[in-house]
């Protein structure tokens, strides 16, 4: 326990070197931080599951709580260890707690001393022929009942011992085997340990090239600046900057549009001009035309007096609009239009927008020695991070620890041939035991089963077969074999058990409830001059309260080796990665960061004059209702198709000649005009009536549109003047901030990985576990327990079965005499004696010769 203590110890210190730092601040959940330290795959997972026999250990170990209930003597254990136990004054606390195995023990030598002892004198009482050993049996009348009896519970005795053979049987096995996986788990417990070993320095590696990733993070942010602080301005500036922009943009393209609606309306008022007086020319001569026509000879004569009546009065109707020439011109709000448009608002709105979207590219060009000043202190940062981590004594103190445990790996592997050679020898020795056992039992259930089937009910004592005989004789001889051997078995299970009990209540089970290492834990106790040994050993600083129970449950609980062994008292890695002290050059940089983004102009005075102008062009005074009137009527005061149609319809009624001829022409000429002449005029009309709507549209609301759009204007203007400051202030400390948190997290997170997770140091629990718990206690102890358990059981029951075999072989075995009786006796019906029956013979009866007859009876 002693070497096992020291590599254990080693193995701390160690870890103590590895690592080092101070108590963990409340870092952020490991995967917020999106980093995830390596974690090494170790071989011995989980406690060795013990399997179904466990449920025999278990029954041992409420056997061995039975005998031994007192508590684990901690105050005699420390005397001891200290060297201040003292046997004339201590013996009686000694005695109290071994109490329960003193007495088993004392009972187990009562055994041994007395069976042999009282073997010798029943083997020269039965030479005499006393304690039954004259070949001579007195019939009774419960003789039946009595065999059947002893029978029975001899069988049960039996069993009972078959039990406890198969008990040793079953320990006798799980000790060879189990020394067989000791080599097994202790070349796995020596894997992950050099496991652990060759994770610790990667994971610090890791730890540091995490830096990179932070700081290639921290760069692209750096570098894209123009969007992360930038555009965050611009994302600030947006919703009162970009509704105006827009709002602008959307008045010069007004401006477009009534420009052309003008230009339209004019074209068509110029277009409806001309054709209108083109048409009621036209009109006048088909019209005067047609006049001359009538004038024939043949409008005075029927038919035709009629037909040219009505000609000549439907001519009144063949007149144009003459309205739709006297229309309005808007060729001064044309003019007026043009001069507002001579001023390029569409340019001084992009010009609005360029100056707002030039924002990200100002505040990289402002911040181009910050950002360099900023990245040198990032490279700066790693550096002194890398140097903290390049302070830590990790290879020699690795290569120390690594040259002992594979010393401490040769001596388990010299050492461990020796023990299975040695436990070949004790496999041996207890097979010997199983098999005498066996071998003694055998003759028990072989006499059982020979005399009960060869036992017959009509044959007298003197007359019994062979093979009730033969039963009757393996009994004895069972029973002489009980005698000869259940003490040296008892002496070889004293022995045992005073060493396995021990074992379970002093090592086992105190390190199961952790009692042990209460006891190591005890101030003083391993150096007179350190308070705690460990926290003396692994801090150089005995009087911190480091604790074997401490450092052990943590363990279990895979925690990180530099919380479990306090080793901020030794190298604080708080202190030597201070966030604050890191960040505050960042901090200062930032602070030192000056942008400006004075000059942001939405729109000059000059575009304002413009929009002021276009409110004031004049169209929202046009007569709209005037012009929407006209366009809602025809170029002429008829149809002329409808007209045209008519006037042919009633020159077919006029005999053939040049009348005739001439209303035809006329009413061609009239469809030609209305073709060529009115179907334009009535496009134009339409043209013109979409160009007012337009205007009206647009005039409606222009003045109220113009100066919401101003003040809109005047107010964002206002609001970059007054806010833009405070904006570039709030958002360079928002993205200093970004940078910086990053770092934060990081060192937030090498002191959670240092403190929590680095070195976990499961696998040394995990040794100590399979060293002490596994191999010791379940590998070793459990099986020798459950072998004294078993072999002492049947020993012990040894006793009632020699007895009972001693008894029943009388019942089996052939006697040499018996009880006759004569005739005269009356108390024996002469039918039964006839039949043999309750074991009374007469010789007369059946002419077999007795010689017993010929010697005198005893009464």
């Amino acid at each position: 326990m002693a070497h096992l203590l020291g590599f254990l110890l080693l193995l701390l210190g160690l870890c103590g070197d590895l690592v080092s730092g101070g108590q963990p601040s409340a870092p952020r959940p490991l995967e917020a931080l999106n980093y995830t330290l390596p974690t090494a795959k170790y071989r011995i997972q989980q406690a060795y599951e013990v399997g179904p026999i466990g449920a025999l250990f278990r029954m041992v170990h409420v056997f061995l709580y039975v005998v031994q209930p007192h508590a684990f003597p901690e105050d005699t254990v420390r005397k001891i260890i200290q060297k201040k136990f003292e046997p004339s004054v201590d013996y009686e606390k000694v005695v109290y707690y071994e109490m329960g195995i003193i007495i088993c023990s004392f009972l187990g030598l009562l055994f041994i001393l007395l069976m042999p002892l009282v073997g010798c004198f029943v083997c020269i009482c039965r030479c005499c022929n006393k304690c039954g050993g004259k070949m001579h049996q007195r019939e009774k009348e419960d003789m039946v009942f009595r065999r059947k009896c002893l029978g029975a519970t001899l069988l049960v005795i039996c069993i009972l011992i078959s039990l406890g053979i198969i008990y040793g049987f079953v320990a006798n096995h799980q000790v060879r085997t189990r020394v067989k996986r000791t080599r097994r788990l202790a070349d796995s417990t020596f894997r992950d340990l050099r496991t652990f070993l060759d994770q610790t320095p990667k994971q610090i590696k890791y730890i540091l090239a995490q830096y990179n990733t932070t700081k290639d993070l921290a760069f692209s942010d750096l570098n894209n600046i123009n969007s992360k602080l930038g555009g965050e301005i611009c994302g600030q500036l947006k919703p009162v900057v970009i509704p105006v922009l827009d709002e602008i943009k959307a008045m010069a393209t007004a401006i477009r549009e009534t420009k052309e609606a003008l230009e339209s309306m004019k074209s068509s008022l110029d277009s409806l001009h001309s054709s209108s007086e083109q048409l009621n020319r036209s009109l006048t001569d088909v019209r005067t035309s047609v006049e001359q026509s009538l004038q024939d000879p043949q409008c005075l004569v029927q038919p035709g007096v009629e037909t040219c009546s009505s000609i000549q009065t439907s001519l009144s109707q063949l007149q144009g609009n003459s309205e739709l020439g006297q229309l309005p011109s808007v060729d001064a709000e044309l003019n007026k239009v043009n001069d507002v448009l001579s001023t390029d608002l569409d340019g001084m709105v992009e010009q609005g927008y360029k100056s707002f979207n030039d924002i990200p590219e100002r505040v990289q060009q402002q911040s181009t020695a910050v950002v360099a000043e900023i990245k040198k202190v990032l490279d700066s940062t790693g550096s002194e991070i890398d140097s903290v981590t390049q302070q830590l004594p990790i290879k020699e103190t690795l290569d120390n620890f690594i040259g002992y445990m594979n010393e401490s790996e040769k001596y388990l592997h010299d050492i461990l041939p020796k023990v299975e050679e040695a436990d070949s020898y004790w496999w041996l020795v207890c097979l010997i035991i199983c098999f005498l056992l066996t071998l003694i039992i055998i003759f028990f259930n072989l006499g059982l089963l020979l005399g009960v089937c060869g036992y017959n009910r009509l044959a007298t004592p003197t007359t019994r077969g062979c093979v009730s005989n033969t039963g009757g004789i393996f009994l004895m001889v069972g029973a002489g074999l009980s005698f000869l051997f259940s003490w040296i078995l008892m002496l070889l299970v004293v022995v045992a058990f005073i060493v396995g009990a021990n074992m379970e209540k002093l090592i086992c089970e105190p390190y199961a409830n952790r009692k042990l290492f209460r006891v190591l834990d005890t101030p003083y106790l391993l150096n007179e001059d350190w308070k705690y040994y460990l926290s003396g050993m692994v801090l150089s600083k005995p009087d911190i309260k480091l604790t074997f129970e401490q450092v052990y449950s943590d363990c279990k609980d895979d925690k990180g080796i530099y919380t479990t062994l306090q080793l901020q008292n030794r190298f604080n890695i708080t202190e030597q990665l201070d966030i604050g002290q890191h960040t505050q050059k960042l901090v200062r940089e930032f602070e030192s960061m000056n942008i400006n983004l004075d000059g942001i102009v939405l729109l000059d005075d000059s575009g304002k004059r413009n929009l002021q102008e276009f409110s004031e062009c004049g169209i929202d005074k046009i007569d709209y209702a005037s012009y929407l009137t006209q366009t809602g009527k025809s170029p002429t005061k008829v149809n002329l198709l409808s007209f045209a149609y008519d006037l042919e319809a009633k020159a077919n009624h006029l005999p053939p000649g040049n009348l005739k001829n001439s209303m035809k022409e006329a009413a061609q000429n009239i469809t030609a005009i209305h073709e060529q002449q009115v179907i334009p005029m009535e496009q134009s009309l339409v043209t013109l009536h979409r160009s007012v709507k337009t205007l009206q549209r647009t005039s409606g609301s222009l003045q109220k549109g113009v100066n919401k759009t101003l003040y809109s204007l005047d107010d964002a203007q206002n609001f970059i003047t007054r806010n833009i400051s405070s904006i570039i202030i709030k958002e360079t400390k928002k993205f200093g901030r970004t940078i910086i948190s990053h770092f934060e997290y990081y060192l937030q997170w090498v002191e959670y990985a240092i403190t929590e997770k680095l070195a976990s140091c499961k696998p040394v629990a995990t040794a100590l576990d399979s060293t002490v718990q596994v191999i010791f206690c379940t590998y070793l102890t459990d099986p020798l327990n459950l072998f004294w358990f078993g072999i002492g059981k049947a020993t012990l029951l040894l006793l009632p079965a020699l007895i009972l075999g001693i008894k029943l072989a009388k019942y089996y075995r052939r006697m040499e005499s018996e009880d006759v009786y004569d005739d005269d006796v009356e108390t024996v019906p002469l039918k039964n004696m006839e039949h043999g029956n309750n074991g009374y013979h007469k010789d007369h009866f059946h002419g077999v010769h007795n010689p017993v007859l010929t010697r005198p009876l005893r009464y």
